[in-house]
């Protein structure tokens, strides 16, 4: 059984997606990439600040959820700029404390909107 978790605190779907699905005591998010969700307007500003909009939009969902960043076991960092890990890995350890989630973190050709950023997430909840 599949629940779909959604919230206006984060971007809507643009495309045949939901911001997170929870499956088997887990929770799948998106891929986020620094759209303002009250607006609708896509961030083009430093990678710092891509991606803190793009964690604050990934917390949005996790809350919807009735979970927080502790929760999260899995993530996955895409950047068209790999020159850029040092910079958004300073933001990341603003919003994730030990124990760390596992994570990839892969350079990229491009991303929907032209952004810099997008990064998924996986985390354990307590509903099945």
């Amino acid at each position: 059984m599949k629940e779909i978790i959604k919230t206006n605190n984060a971007p809507e779907a643009i495309g045949p997606y939901s911001q997170g699905i929870i499956a088997n005591g887990f929770i799948f998010l998106s891929g986020q990439i620094p759209i303002d969700p009250m607006t609708g307007d896509v961030l083009k500003g430093t990678i710092a600040e891509q991606t803190r909009l793009v964690l604050t939009n990934i917390k949005a969902i996790l809350e919807a959820a009735g979970l927080n960043f502790n929760n999260v076991v899995k993530t996955t960092v895409y950047l068209t700029d790999i020159d850029k890990f040092a910079e958004m890995n300073q933001v990341y350890g603003e919003f994730f404390k030990p124990p760390y989630p596992a994570r990839a973190a892969v350079e990229v050709s491009r991303l929907p909107k032209g952004v810099d950023i997008e990064i998924d997430a996986v985390a354990v909840t307590n509903r099945d």
